[in-house]
């Protein structure tokens, strides 16, 4: 099962077990990970579940769609290079190590 590091603002890292299958930010809710608002669900319809993942990480994830791009221009925080959605990242063997930052708010 793939492992996920979370560091929120202050620097606080929690590094979590996920499931092979579901998001990163089902994995942060189960987990109860701060930051991680998900106030939609995982419908791709808030921005709420915005995470910059590190960069050495962000080049071997498949780049944002168009629907999670959109979405990625109303983030509360301000986008970076790496910013992603937690929704749309799904996890699997090869993401076993992931390393995401959470931004200083989701509103």
């Amino acid at each position: 099962m793939p492992q996920i590091t979370y560091t929120d603002c202050e620097g606080q890292v929690r590094t979590v077990t996920a499931t092979v299958g579901d998001s990163v930010m089902e994995t942060a809710v189960r987990n109860g990970v701060p930051g991680i608002v998900a106030e939609c669900g995982g419908s791709l319809s808030c921005a709420t579940c915005h995470v910059i993942v590190a960069a050495d990480w962000a080049a071997r994830l498949p780049p944002p769609a168009a629907d999670e791009a959109a979405m990625l221009e109303m983030t509360a925080a301000a986008r970076e290079a790496t910013s992603r959605l937690a929704c749309q990242i799904l996890l699997q063997p090869a993401l076993d190590g992931l390393r995401v930052r959470l931004p200083d708010r989701q509103y």
